[in-house]
C-alpha cells in the first residue's frame, strides 16, 4: 500500500509530506484547491509523461517520492529482472530537472521509466472520471474481464496464451507477405538477370586473361618491326663478318690469354671475359630464338581483337574495368538466381506455418472467449446486488460477448455491457442508456467486484461520486469501506457522506504566500474532521445542525 508521499516544486505545491494510513482514506477540499494535483504527481511518479511545465519554480527541480509497503505482492522476480535490490519497503522517486531531463529511481537505483510503469500497474489503480468514460469501450471491457478472470493484475493465462499465438501468427503472416512481394518482384527481374548471367557465363571469364590478350595484341600489331629488331640485335652480337660483338670479344680474350704467362693480371681479366662471352652467347641465342618465333598471324590477330572487344563491351555494360569484377558480378547473379529458385519452396513452407499458426490462434481465441463469458457471468452476478445497494433497485446488468470482425491483439471478441436501470424494457448498451450518475455507480460497483478478486494493494478514486447524492452517497461510502477491508482505498470526494466513513481524512487547501498561491495538505484531527464534514454539509462556518449531522455520519 501507499505509505507516504513527498512532493516538492510541483505545480501549486511548494513542498508537502503526506502519511497515508491503511484502509479508507478521504481527501477533501474546495474546487481548485489542488486535490487533482496530488493525482498528477503520483501519476508522474508511476511513469506518466511530464515536462518542465510542472515546475513551480523553473530554476529548481521537481521531486516526487513515495514509499510503498509491498510485502506479499510477489514483486521479487520483477526486481531481479531489473537488477534492483528488493525490499518490502519500496522507495520510488522521480525528478524533473529545469533542463527538462527526467530521472527515476527505485530504492535509490537509477531505472528506466518502463520499470516505473510496470510497478505502477502492480501497486496502484488510479480511477479518474475519464476512466468512467472508457467503460463504454470494448477494449477496456475485455481487459476488465481478463483481469477479473485472472485473479490478479497480471495478464490472465488465457489472454496471455492467445496473445502469444496472435503474435506468432502476425509475425509469420508478415514474413509471408514480404516473401511473396519479393517473389513477385523477382519474377519481373528473373528473365533479365538470367540473360545477364548467361552472357557472362558464356564468356568463360578467366582472371588475368585481358592483360595477356592486350600484350599479345600489341605483339601481333607490330610483329614485323619486333622480328626485324630482334634479328638486328642478334646480328650485331654475332655474325660471320668478324665485326660483331662476340667476334671482337673472342679476339680480346685470345690476346689476354696470350700474354697471361707474362702478366699477372691478364689471366684474371681473361677469366672474367670468358664469363662475359658465355652470358652474351646465351643472350644472343635467346634473341635469335625470339626473332625466329615472331610471325604475323592475321587469323590470331582477329581472334584476339574480337575477344578483347567482348571483354571491353561487358566491362562497359556492367560499369567495371577488370575481368575479375565481371566474374564477381556473374557469381552474384548466379547466387541471386538460385535464391529466387528457392523462394517457391520457402513460400510454400511459410504458408503451411501460417495455416498452423492461424489454427492455434483460433483455438486460443475460443478458449479466451469461454473464459470471458464465464467472467462476464461472474461480473453480472456480483454487480447487480451492489447496484441495488447504490439505490438502483430495479437495475439489470449483463455481459454479452460477440464475435469481432477480425482477430486482433485482444482476441476475436467484442464485449457489450447491457444495462437497464428500470423494471421492464430491453437491456441496451450502457453507453447509450446510462446517465452520468449511473455510469459512476456502475464503475464503482465494477471496482468493488474487481477488488474482491485481485491482489492490487491500493485504489484511488478521483470524484467517482459525481452525479450521486443523499442516501446514495452513504451507500457509496459503505461500499468503499467494504473495499477498504481488503485494500487501501483513497477517495478524492466532495460528498460529506463519503468523507465521514473514512478512517483517515486529509484536507487540501490553498493559501497566498509571498504573492503566490500555494496548495497544502494536512491530516485532520477528529474534531477537525467533524468541522470539515459539517462545512461540506452546510456552509463555513457550519450550523449546529450540520455539526450534529456530521457526528452522526461519522459514527
Amino acid at each position: 500500500m501507499l505509505v507516504s508521499l513527498h512532493i516538492e516544486n510541483y505545480a501549486l505545491i511548494r513542498q508537502t509530506d503526506i502519511t497515508f494510513g491503511g484502509g479508507f482514506v478521504a481527501i477533501t477540499g474546495e474546487t481548485g484547491a489542488g486535490k487533482s494535483i496530488l493525482l498528477g504527481a503520483l501519476g508522474m511518479l508511476l511513469g506518466q509523461r511530464a515536462d518542465t511545465a510542472v515546475l513551480a519554480d523553473k530554476g529548481r527541480k521537481c521531486v516526487v517520492e513515495a514509499e510503498f509497503d509491498v510485502a506479499g505482492l510477489g514483486l521479487e522476480p520483477l526486481f531481479a529482472e531489473a537488477d534492483v535490490d528488493y525490499d518490502e519497503r519500496l522507495i520510488v522517486r522521480r525528478e524533473i530537472l529545469p533542463s527538462a531531463k527526467s530521472r527515476a529511481f527505485v530504492n535509490d537505483t537509477p531505472v528506466q521509466l518502463a520499470l516505473l510503469k510496470q510497478l505502477g500497474s502492480r501497486l496502484v489503480d488510479i480511477h479518474s472520471q475519464h476512466q468512467t468514460l472508457t467503460l463504454a469501450g470494448s477494449a477496456f471491457r475485455l481487459q476488465l474481464l481478463d483481469t477479473l478472470g485472472s485473479g490478479s493484475r497480471a495478464q490472465a493465462p488465457a489472454a496471455e496464451a492467445y496473445r502469444k499465438t496472435y503474435n506468432r501468427y502476425t509475425q509469420l503472416k508478415h514474413e509471408l507477405e514480404e516473401l511473396t512481394a519479393a517473389e513477385m518482384q523477382s519474377r519481373k527481374e528473373a528473365d533479365y538477370m538470367q540473360f545477364q548471367f548467361g552472357e557472362l557465363d558464356d564468356a568463360r571469364l578467366v582472371e588475368g586473361e585481358q592483360e595477356a590478350l592486350e600484350q599479345e595484341s600489341q605483339l601481333l600489331a607490330h610483329a614485323e618491326a619486333v622480328r626485324e629488331g630482334l634479328a638486328e640485335a642478334a646480328g650485331l652480337m654475332d655474325d660471320d663478318s668478324g665485326a660483331s660483338a662476340l667476334s671482337r670479344l673472342r679476339q680480346a680474350h685470345s690476346a689476354l690469354a696470350h700474354i697471361a704467362p707474362y702478366h699477372t693480371g691478364a689471366a684474371g681479366l681473361a677469366s672474367r671475359l670468358d664469363s662475359a662471352l658465355i652470358e652474351l652467347g646465351d643472350v644472343c641465342s635467346e634473341v635469335q630464338s625470339a626473332a625466329d618465333g615472331v610471325t604475323f598471324d592475321a587469323g590470331r590477330q582477329q581472334e584476339v581483337d574480337e575477344r578483347l572487344a567482348l571483354l571491353y563491351r561487358l566491362e562497359k555494360k556492367h560499369g567495371v574495368d577488370t575481368v575479375a569484377a565481371l566474374a564477381a558480378i556473374r557469381d552474384d547473379l548466379d547466387r541471386r538466381l538460385q535464391e529466387m529458385a528457392s523462394l517457391d519452396g520457402r513460400i510454400h513452407e511459410l504458408m503451411e506455418q501460417v495455416d498452423t499458426a492461424f489454427t492455434a490462434m483460433q483455438a486460443a481465441a475460443a478458449k479466451l472467449t469461454a473464459h470471458r463469458r464465464e467472467a462476464g457471468r461472474m461480473l453480472a452476478g456480483s454487480i447487480v446486488p451492489l447496484l441495488k445497494d447504490l439505490g438502483m433497485k430495479e437495475a439489470r446488468f449483463a455481459v454479452e460477448i460477440s464475435e469481432a470482425a477480425t482477430f486482433g491483439p485482444m482476441g476475436h471478441d467484442e464485449a457489450t455491457f447491457l444495462f437497464n436501470a428500470n423494471r421492464g424494457g430491453e437491456m441496451r448498451d450502457l453507453s447509450r442508456v446510462a446517465s452520468g450518475g449511473e455510469m459512476s455507480r456502475l464503475m464503482l460497483a465494477i471496482k468493488g467486484v474487481m477488488t474482491s478478486r485481485t491482489l492490487l494493494p491500493t485504489i484511488i478514486f478521483d470524484e467517482i461520486d459525481t452525479g450521486v447524492s443523499g442516501d446514495i452517497s452513504v451507500a457509496v461510502g459503505r461500499i468503499m469501506c467494504r473495499m477498504a477491508e481488503r485494500m487501501q482505498v483513497v477517495a478524492i470526494t466532495h460528498m460529506p457522506q463519503i468523507a465521514a466513513k473514512a478512517g483517515q481524512h486529509l484536507k487540501v487547501y490553498k493559501q497566498v504566500e509571498e504573492e503566490h498561491t500555494v496548495s497544502h495538505i494536512r491530516e485532520l484531527a477528529p474534531e477537525e474532521r467533524v468541522a470539515e464534514v459539517a462545512v461540506m454539509l452546510s456552509s463555513d462556518p457550519p450550523t449546529a445542525a450540520a455539526v450534529q449531522t456530521a457526528r452522526e455520519l461519522m459514527q
